[in-house]
């Protein structure tokens, strides 16, 4: 272990998860932001450290002198409306009354809205280009999860614009910025105060008549879907679209086979949205092995968009490769951690994917240097830009 520890860096954060993972069960570095965690990249230890309930989100509760305000942006936007832990017994109670709600039939009916939605954005594109490269993240993939959210949730024409202005808010977040998380707070505050005296069938109404959910939890639970379901979709578009459009022989495979579901699944082990979040800390001891000991107190940072690349476990595996048998990955959390809105992801990605393609057979890349720029974050995995020509286009 060096004396010094590695500065934390967005800029090779693939490079430098593959040094982590390889220099032990659990490493020390260093946060851009100051300050020094526990960095977690290896599958196995994970796992077991999210299965282990003395390795807790907030650490106000269990560390009476812990400041878990030291590195804001490490903490999701849940821990603005939650006055109390979610770690343990209440977290796996708050995740079970979510899925009464929020089940698989309701992401189902949302498919028609969805495709709608893509069409949409698909012709606005269409319109408005001028001969030159168009921004796909922008005029796209950064468009589609706020609409789909104010679908799933049934926000009211009037309140769209205040949630989705501060929803981009969250999206565009990064290094560097916290993404002012009261004013969506207060947007969905505005969302559920609304919905008291119009009740609908959508997310938000359903979520209503839980009633072992109380007003702060529900607050705190639509805070979690709204920012997990946002950033992540962003991100597996622009890096399905890079990659497919990197190698036209798969994408004809996938096109023809109907692999979509195959592309996400590739794409989340590549590519995860989300590198290393939240933060975490031991409330007691944690012996990991290898003379390494993460002590009571101490800040953990999960590396759950690091496993996915192990070689020991994928071979090539900086390789895209849709016909990969085992794609297994960790981008969207485990076990009781697992991310409620994983199912809703995917199904906005299968839906858009072959959509896009169908509408623009001859999109091709337009990257300068051929690699779109990165966002400079070691959170969130996600170019800045995706640079597209669209082509010819099929009418609709």
């Amino acid at each position: 272990m060096a004396e010094v520890p590695e500065v934390l860096d967005g800029a090779r954060i693939h490079q430098q998860a593959d040094a982590l993972r390889a220099a032990g069960p659990a490493v020390r570095v260093r946060l851009p932001e100051g300050g020094e965690v526990w960095s977690v990249t290896r599958g196995e230890v994970i796992t077991r450290l999210l299965a282990d309930p003395v390795i807790v989100k907030d650490a106000r509760w269990s560390l009476p002198g812990a400041r878990p305000g030291e590195w804001p942006w490490l903490f999701p936007a849940v821990r603005v409306a939650e006055p109390e832990p979610v770690d343990g017994v209440r977290h796996e109670r708050l995740a079970a009354l979510v899925r009464e709600a929020f089940t698989a039939d309701r992401i189902a009916a949302l498919r028609p809205e969805v495709a709608a939605l893509v069409d949409c954005l698909l012709e606005n594109m269409a319109n408005g280009r001028t001969g030159g490269a168009v921004d796909f993240r922008a005029s796209f993939a950064a468009l589609l999860p706020s609409r789909v959210i104010c679908a799933l949730l049934g926000v009211p024409d009037a309140l769209r614009a205040e949630l989705r202005g501060a929803l981009d808010d969250v999206l565009d977040a990064g290094a560097g910025r916290v993404p002012k998380r009261e004013e969506l707070l207060d947007a969905l505050r505005a969302l559920v105060r609304s919905k008291r005296e119009r009740p609908g069938d959508d997310l938000t109404s359903a979520l209503l008549h839980v009633d072992r959910l109380t007003d702060t939890e529900l607050l705190g639970v639509l805070a979690l879907l709204v920012g997990a379901g946002s950033g992540t979709v962003v991100s597996l578009l622009d890096h399905a679209v890079y990659e497919l459009l990197r190698d036209p022989a798969q994408l004809e495979e996938v096109r023809t086979a109907d692999r979509w579901p195959d592309v996400v699944d590739e794409v989340l082990r590549l590519h995860p949205p989300i590198v290393h979040l939240p933060l975490r800390y031991a409330t007691a001891d944690v012996d990991l092995g290898d003379g390494v000991v993460i002590a009571a107190g101490e800040p953990v940072l999960i590396g759950y968009g690091v496993p996915g690349r192990d070689p020991a476990v994928h071979p090539e595996p900086a390789r895209f490769a849709v016909d990969r048998g085992d794609k297994a990955h960790l981008a969207f959390g485990h076990g009781v951690h697992r991310c409620l809105g994983a199912p809703l992801a995917r199904m906005q990605a299968e839906v858009a994917l072959p959509r896009l393609f169908d509408r623009f057979p001859d999109l091709a890349l337009a990257e300068p240097t051929g690699v779109p720029p990165r966002r400079p974050s070691y959170i969130g995995n996600d170019f800045s830009s995706v640079l597209v020509h669209l082509g010819g286009s099929h009418s609709h």
